[in-house]
């Protein structure tokens, strides 16, 4: 059975900074190709940053770069998004997602369409 279960949102002022944390259990960890995604109310979903666990490549939405840092821990089966600087723009869920490919699958990946498995979602929100 494939679970993404995310932790570590919160409510955060301007500024401030979040880690969140997605354990991936029932895949193979080294073969994924893992994202984080937000959704705000009332928008679409947006890709914020991906990477392929088996080289640690990353790849990141404009809106986000320079502030956010995706990363892993292959010994937990676990994904990290490391949010610094938060804006009250980057209020919304956040959602780990995975699909199982290789690397060149992996590069540029930031569409929800193209990752197949998702979690729940944890709410991050940010005051001004």
């Amino acid at each position: 059975q494939v679970q993404l279960v995310e932790s570590g949102g919160g409510s955060v002022q301007a500024g401030g900074s979040l880690t969140l944390s997605c354990a991936a259990s029932g895949l193979t960890f080294s073969r994924l190709c893992m994202g984080w995604f937000r959704q705000a109310p009332g928008k679409e979903r947006e890709g914020v940053a991906s990477i392929y666990i088996g080289d640690r490549i990353p790849n990141y939405a404009d809106s986000v770069k320079g502030r956010f840092t995706i990363s892993q821990d292959n010994a937990k089966n676990t994904l990290y998004l490391q949010m610094n600087s938060l804006k009250p723009e980057d209020t919304a869920m956040f959602y780990c997602a995975a699909i199982v490919s290789g690397g060149n699958y992996c590069r540029q990946r930031l569409k929800p369409n193209e990752f197949g498995y998702w979690g729940q979602g944890t709410q991050v929100t940010v005051s001004s």
